[in-house]
């Protein structure tokens, strides 16, 4: 396959262009199908804020269950995009011109995906208002030394400065775009470019600005995951009370997100036949990522249990053996599995090298992340410091298809996204191709 650099700018567009093209009958039936589970996620919590929250099943002392565990592990998936794709611009990686715009978008979904838990799990969902930062002379305001109000100021700055950082980036490509189609999306297109002409003062103005932006991103990045392991280990819940909760959350969130943009990459790459932009080399890279990821989850593992025997606090030693050979045991079992020993096929270069392979090792990595979260979020309350408040709690069917219904909006919106936005970068794509032409004249020449 042609690498995208060698290939001519006209080529460039048309591949870009024919992404909008009227869709296919395995993009409508994919389609319908993330619509149809989120229609039925939509109902459910119809029910939900009919009923209450006692249709999930939580109940004391479990008062956190598989919501509040969707929403960590939606926040996790969000927290790769922007950071990776900051960090590939600053290190000038032609990764990035394949992958960036996908992954910025998988952000801006999956923390507008996250956003819906904390709704559902407030169960009266029209009191959210009170969670908006506004300023009263009641002093009805909710406490700031809360870590539930830190979620509220980091996710809603990590949003923001993720959609400026993909809208900015797309700019170029809009006022492209805006010349080659026609119709609705001509308007569409020529509305969001802002008028962007691409001439060279508008070029230097972008080359200065949008920097800023990827530098501001990745100091967020991290702290928006580190403000959500507060949630937890600003608590004494035993397995909670932790100070590696930081890292551990801002690792695993890095490690999920990975797995989730392979995914949508080689959605992409079979579903737009973009071979030539994404193609087995890049893939490659990614997977090696996602094992030095994986090997740091299996560490942040192992030191947690380490830690607690070290501490000789029983409680701990308690909560860790209950996870491990409890009544969740299962799970346990197959976060280790999911999370440790089906990503060392990445050590093989016949898997790593194999698109296939990959989606296989990264549906297991998101599934073994989502049951992670649910682990540690229901296993620290289920047993707690007194014995007699024990609790066996799990999934109700209800709640199990609110968690599902996440996943399917998340599929809706970004198959919306890549028909009708760029989802390559098409001016980075010119760029790089300039650059290799460029430096093979000057190759050439010596």
């Amino acid at each position: 396959m042609t690498p995208a650099a060698s290939l001519p700018m006209p080529a460039i567009e048309r591949d870009t262009l024919a992404t909008f093209k009227t869709p296919g009958r395995r993009y409508w039936l994919a389609l319908l199908t993330a619509a149809g589970i989120t229609a039925l996620g939509t109902w459910t919590f119809a029910i939900l804020m009919k009923r209450g929250l006692g249709i999930t099943g939580l109940d004391e002392p479990v008062m956190w269950g598989g919501l509040i565990a969707s929403f960590v592990a939606f926040i996790g998936i969000s927290h790769s995009g922007t950071l990776v794709s900051a960090i590939l611009y600053f290190t000038r990686s032609p990764l990035r011109s394949s992958v960036g715009r996908s992954a910025e978008a998988m952000t801006v979904i999956a923390i507008m995906t996250a956003g819906l838990y904390p709704l559902m799990h407030m169960g009266r969902t029209w009191f959210a208002f009170w969670l908006l930062p506004y300023w009263n002379q009641r002093q009805l305001w909710p406490n700031f030394h809360s870590p539930l109000i830190w979620d509220i100021f980091a996710v809603c700055c990590y949003m923001t400065i993720s959609i400026l950082f993909l809208y900015m980036g797309m700019l170029p490509d809009l006022a492209l775009l805006a010349k080659r189609v026609k119709g609705w999306r001509r308007t569409l297109y020529r509305v969001m470019s802002l008028g962007f002409s691409n001439t060279d003062a508008e070029w230097n103005l972008f080359e200065r600005a949008y920097p800023i932006f990827a530098a501001v991103a990745i100091p967020l990045a991290v702290s928006v995951h580190s403000v959500v392991s507060w949630d937890f280990a600003m608590t004494l819940v035993p397995g909670w009370h932790s100070t590696i909760f930081a890292p551990y959350f801002v690792a695993g969130a890095i490690f999920s997100g990975l797995a989730m943009a392979i995914i949508l990459l080689a959605f992409l790459r079979k579903g737009y036949n973009l071979h030539a932009y994404l193609r087995e080399a890049h893939f490659e890279i990614l997977a090696k990522l996602l094992l030095a990821m994986s090997f740091v989850m299996t560490s942040v593992y192992l030191t947690e249990l380490f830690m607690a025997h070290y501490r000789g606090s029983p409680t701990e030693v308690s909560i860790f053996t209950f996870r491990m050979f409890g009544h969740y045991a299962l799970v346990y079992w197959v976060i280790i599995l999911c999370n440790c020993v089906i990503p060392l096929l990445v050590l093989f270069r016949r898997f790593r090298r194999s698109i296939g392979w990959m989606v296989f090792v990264s549906v297991a990595v998101i599934i073994g992340m989502w049951f992670e979260r649910f682990m540690f979020v229901v296993t620290s309350l289920s047993h707690n410091y007194e014995p007699y408040g024990w609790r066996f709690y799990m999934l109700s069917a209800k709640e199990l298809t609110l968690c599902l219904a996440g996943f399917g909006f998340f599929a809706l919106l970004f198959m919306v996204f890549a028909k009708l936005l760029p989802s390559i970068s098409v001016s980075e794509t010119m760029q790089a191709q300039h650059a290799a032409a460029h430096a093979g004249d000057e190759g050439a020449h010596g």
